[in-house]
């Protein structure tokens, strides 16, 4: 059966309208998740919210909707609408990520998502190394060439990239893995689109992908782990704006300060 791989999501920013209840949601959601309304806070009721955002009380009562769904925001009675800890939030929600990369994102969201990514990606590279198809490599091949042919400057490109890494997450065999995919996919995405904001992107991350499937298409389980981890680790660097760290550095600065280097042990 042929591997069903999403494209990249789609979203204000991506081209598509929203409608009212959704541009409504969208908008208390960024504020939500960028602190400007924090945890614990009582939402405006459904009246008054929607006579001072002059929207219908449908239109507002959807949105709500929406929030409460995504783990946002809960509704108790007597207690009204509050904002829920952000332990509740649907982080790995495709609409929820987009909203955490409407502005500069928290450094902990931020940092918890590729922390996440390390973990899954890798291991998703691994076994897929070991269990892919024909057609996951076929995929994966023309998603490669597409984003070499397009880069990911254009949307067409991030769709690729998206593919990519979508079906990685397919060819691994683990159904849980793949009920990440939506969520991965999102993250993929929406840190492109964030790296690109403000400049061009600092370097070109084709090579990364083309490593991974060289293993993966080897069968080399081990290759693919590493160079995924790579590949992830290098695209946090460009979305902070840090510069990689060559090997040689990063053992000198794992030498014990104080002084001249330890002696080596004789006889």
């Amino acid at each position: 059966m042929r591997p069903k791989v999403p494209t990249a999501p789609r979203g204000p920013a991506r081209g598509r309208a929203l409608r009212l209840h959704g541009t409504i949601a969208r908008d208390i959601g960024i504020r939500i998740v960028s602190g400007r309304i924090v945890p614990g806070r009582v939402l405006n009721g459904e009246i008054e919210a929607s006579e001072r955002l002059q929207v219908s009380r449908t239109a507002y009562r959807e949105a709500v909707r929406i929030l409460a769904a995504k783990g946002l925001i809960e509704s108790r009675p007597k207690l009204g609408t509050r904002v829920s800890e952000p332990r509740h939030w649907h982080l790995l929600d495709p609409d929820v990520i987009s909203w955490i990369f409407s502005a500069t994102p928290d450094e902990r969201l931020l940092s918890g998502l590729f922390e996440l990514r390390t973990v899954v990606e890798p291991a998703a590279a691994a076994l897929a190394a070991q269990r892919r198809t024909a057609e996951h490599l076929q995929i994966m091949r023309r998603s490669l060439d597409v984003m070499a042919a397009r880069s990911l400057a254009v949307e067409e490109g991030q769709d690729a990239d998206c593919a990519f890494h979508a079906v990685l997450l397919e060819a691994s065999g683990n159904p849980f893995l793949a009920s990440l995919t939506s969520g991965v996919a999102a993250a993929v995405t929406w840190t492109t689109i964030f790296k690109q904001r403000t400049r061009p992107l600092p370097r070109d991350p084709l090579p990364d992908h083309e490593r991974v499937y060289e293993a993966v298409a080897a069968g080399d389980a081990a290759a693919a782990r590493a160079a995924m981890a790579e590949l992830v680790h290098l695209a946090l660097l460009d979305t902070t704006g840090e510069r990689p760290v060559s090997p040689r550095v990063a053992r000198r600065a794992r030498r014990p300060s104080g002084g001249s280097p330890r002696p080596r042990r004789t006889g």
